[in-house]
């Protein structure tokens, strides 16, 4: 489904959209009515589209209808591109994005609007609260230059293999990876918690609640976050391998990591943060995160670096690369490597 030049919803395929040549500014936007915050939030997002003809709206249900959708919003040669979804959404767009040829080198700045559960990418951008508001805030600077609001992220490129095969399969873009028992715990929330229908804050303090009971009472449960599985992490910048068990692993090109901490950007593209299972590594890593001192002093059992290169191997573990999960199995390498920048907007936070 997607809105006409005329501001009507029609359905069609990429091939039906219309070519739209108007003077004004034009924003594309990218919806996914699945994603949690887009349940509740659509319907207006829908009628305020419907009373802003200089909107060209495209829903799509599936990540595979993605590529279509960017086949018919290149067409409306957009000046800005907002992406309305969680972060599996937005990933599967800069994927789409990136590896794809639709709008030849004049690529549109990326906008993401706060419509899913976590939002890691729509905070770093500034943008937080009402969804309908960021969009109004969106069409206002749309109208002038741009420039000021646009800034360029890097980005992550996943493939499985060594990556370096011949016909190896098109990476996975991303910003933000989560693996070890950080993986674990999202994905016991995502499939555990977010089921009870509990607000996005009670949720996560559930999940966090079960953590550290796990980690620093020792309980063990079935009802419980599983135990980490043993992983080995090698930078090729630093030359050197980190292995065991992991109870928070992240790799992020983001501006802020956790816990609203400034990530330090040193040698490589790539931040890897990686807390082993321990409970005082645990309470060095998130009271230097708080406090702002994360990567500026050496830990115990926190490992803070920066790599243009980033390998990850184990017996049977998982990671999300911005709501998307691959695993790490014996045999099966996890690769990583930046890719090239794209323009994002950033709104004022």
């Amino acid at each position: 489904m997607f809105k006409s030049c005329d501001g009507d919803f029609v359905e069609g395929s990429a091939e039906t959209a219309p070519a739209c040549h108007k003077s004004r500014p034009r924003i594309a936007l990218l919806s996914n009515p699945k994603s949690t915050g887009n349940i509740a939030q659509l319907p207006r997002i829908r009628e305020f589209c419907a009373d802003h003809p200089d909107i060209f709206h495209y829903e799509v249900e599936h990540a595979d209808q993605i590529g279509q959708a960017m086949v018919a919003i290149a067409r409306v040669r957009p000046k800005v591109l907002v992406v309305n979804g969680g972060d599996g959404t937005v990933q599967a767009a800069l994927t789409e994005l990136y590896n794809g040829d639709h709008f030849g080198a004049e690529r549109p700045p990326v906008a993401v609007l706060p419509s899913g559960k976590t939002n890691l990418i729509a905070l770093d951008l500034g943008a937080r609260g009402d969804p309908v508001k960021a969009l109004e805030q969106l069409i206002e600077l749309a109208q002038h230059d741009l420039s000021p609001y646009i800034v360029a992220r890097e980005l992550i490129a996943l493939r499985r293999g060594s990556g370096d095969e011949e016909g190896a399969s098109r990476p996975v873009i991303g910003m933000f990876l989560g693996g070890a028992g950080l993986a674990d715990t999202m994905l016991y929330c995502r499939d555990k918690i977010y089921p009870l229908g509990l607000p996005n804050g009670i949720a996560h303090g559930i999940t966090a609640f079960a953590l550290l009971a796990k980690l620093f009472l020792k309980v063990k449960a079935s009802f419980l976050p599983p135990d980490p599985q043993p992983l080995n992490v090698s930078l090729r910048q630093e030359e050197n391998t980190i292995s065991g068990r992991f109870s928070l692993l992240a790799v992020t090109t983001l501006e802020k990591l956790l816990l609203s901490s400034d990530v330090g950007r040193g040698e490589g593209a790539l931040t890897l943060l990686a807390i082993e299972e321990k409970p005082m590594s645990l309470i060095r890593g998130l009271a230097a995160s708080i406090a702002g001192k994360l990567g500026r002093t050496s830990l115990p059992g926190v490992h803070y670096q920066q790599a243009d290169e980033i390998t990850i191997q184990g017996e049977s573990s998982s990671v999300i690369l911005d709501g998307e999960t691959f695993h790490a199995e014996r045999g099966q390498t996890i690769f990583l490597r930046p890719a090239r920048p794209l323009s994002f907007v950033r709104l004022a936070a």
